[in-house]
């Protein structure tokens, strides 16, 4: 590998991991109900991982796209001005975070727009500098999944072997084409490294937007599983709890929505009856 895209990498240090796994989270295309983001800075609070490189933005992001107000808005960075005063300007971050007495390595960014292989070159670069041996996304996409049930996880990875080795974690094999993301990019040039990849994306109920507590938790508590890593998950617990009441508390008063999600629930338990049948 060259040294060029390495001028795009900000180090403040690199600690002593070995065959280390990297979990990966990205806003954008596969971050509904803020599941991949969500999950990933909810276990470096957890574990108290912290910052130890940054990917520079600016090669990588369009802020000025051409069309509509709900388009460009999509791309323009967020800003917060309050009684004529600025407060805040919120540019695309992706940071590496580490936590060495579990040998594990965290990243969360933002989806580049741009110059994918000199993205990608960047995250393996990182990965090889750190001994990582794992790179593991977790993801999410709206599906038929109701509110009141975990979400289904599905996997996807750059080796067979690694498809075994997930099976006993309850996830189900990917199936899919269409568009692709920067994550099924790197899953195609991580092998030439040596570094395996899988990718953990949820199914959650594409009826509702915005921050899905549950899914957090329940991907959150799957992920714990998968890295080895306990962890004290009752806050989170609590927190889906109380935002499951509330939305079905919101979804009980409109019929024809309460309906659709119990036909979900049936669907879903049905779906679910029939695996167990099969094993």
């Amino acid at each position: 590998m060259t040294d060029n895209y390495a001028d795009f990498l900000q180090i403040r240090r690199l600690p002593a991991l070995d065959r280390a796994t990297l979990v990966l989270a990205f806003t954008g295309w596969m971050d509904g109900g803020d599941v991949s983001t969500g999950t990933v800075k909810r276990l470096v609070d957890l574990v108290r991982a912290e910052p130890i490189a940054e990917i520079e933005p600016e090669p990588f992001y369009i802020y000025n796209f051409p069309g509509s107000m709900e388009i460009t808005a999509l791309f323009r960075p967020h800003v917060e001005i309050e009684d004529g005063l600025i407060k805040s300007i919120q540019m695309p971050s992706n940071t590496f975070y580490c936590h060495e007495p579990a040998n594990l390595a965290l990243f969360i960014g933002k989806e580049p727009h741009l110059r994918w292989q000199t993205f990608g070159k960047c995250v393996l670069h990182m990965a090889e500098k750190l001994g990582v041996r794992r790179i593991l996304f977790v993801g999410s996409f709206g599906g038929s999944v109701p509110h009141t049930r975990e979400p289904r996880l599905y996997v996807s990875c750059s080796d067979a072997g690694l498809l075994t080795e997930m099976q006993h974690y309850g996830v189900r094999r990917s199936s899919y084409e269409g568009p692709g993301s920067f994550v099924t990019y790197l899953m195609t040039e991580a092998p030439s490294l040596g570094v395996e990849l899988i990718s953990l994306v949820a199914e959650i109920p594409g009826y509702l937007h915005g921050t899905n507590p549950l899914s957090i938790e329940a991907v959150t508590r799957r992920l714990s599983k998968i890295l080895r890593l306990p962890l004290d998950l009752d806050s989170l617990r609590a927190t889906s709890t109380e935002w499951e009441l509330h939305v079905s508390s919101v979804i009980e008063k409109n019929e024809e929505l309460a309906e659709k999600v119990r036909e979900l629930e049936d669907a879903y338990d049905n779906d679910l009856l029939n695996l167990e049948s099969e094993a």
